[in-house]
């Protein structure tokens, strides 16, 4: 099956164009500092930074980030597909994309924990242990994501 992919026309363009490889990695950097971003500055005000920054724009920001997310993942399999064989197998890349996936689950589960709080009318947001737990442990996950990410190149 993976055989199938990387021999596909898209694949073969992926990994032969002159841009299209280099295209799509930045592609791929502008949907992680997206979604990364949105959700770092928000793990950090759930652990207590930015005290003036109002809570409530994370609600708001949350489609830009799933743009992120989309963009990533449109990128990530184009990018994927060239080196199907290799990267099935790379330590990092499974390692990236299982901090991704629970990443976005527990970003998930923040989003609810913003809405039922009703933050959009409170700057100084309170959240209990659970919800700064949970933050820091995004937080990680997103950092563990990008350095396996960079880890792709370097480990076999």
């Amino acid at each position: 099956m993976l055989s199938v992919l990387e021999n596909s026309s898209v694949a073969i363009w992926v990994g032969e164009s002159l841009y299209a490889y280099p295209g799509l990695l930045a592609c791929h950097i502008v949907g992680l500092a997206t979604i990364a971003g949105i959700y770092a500055m928000r793990d950090l005000k759930l652990l207590g930074f930015f005290p003036d920054v109002d809570g409530g724009v994370f609600l708001q920001l949350n489609k830009l980030a799933l743009c992120g997310f989309t963009i990533n993942a449109i990128s990530g399999f184009l990018l994927f597909i060239s080196q199907a064989s290799y990267l099935s197998t790379s330590v990092p890349f499974l390692s990236k994309l299982t901090c991704i996936a629970i990443a976005m689950l527990l970003s998930w589960r923040i989003q609810k924990l913003l809405q039922a709080t009703s933050i959009s009318a409170a700057p100084a947001l309170i959240v209990d242990n659970t919800g700064k737990i949970m933050a820091a442990a995004s937080l990680a996950l997103w950092i563990g994501a990008i350095i396996a990410g960079r880890l792709i190149a370097y480990i076999f």
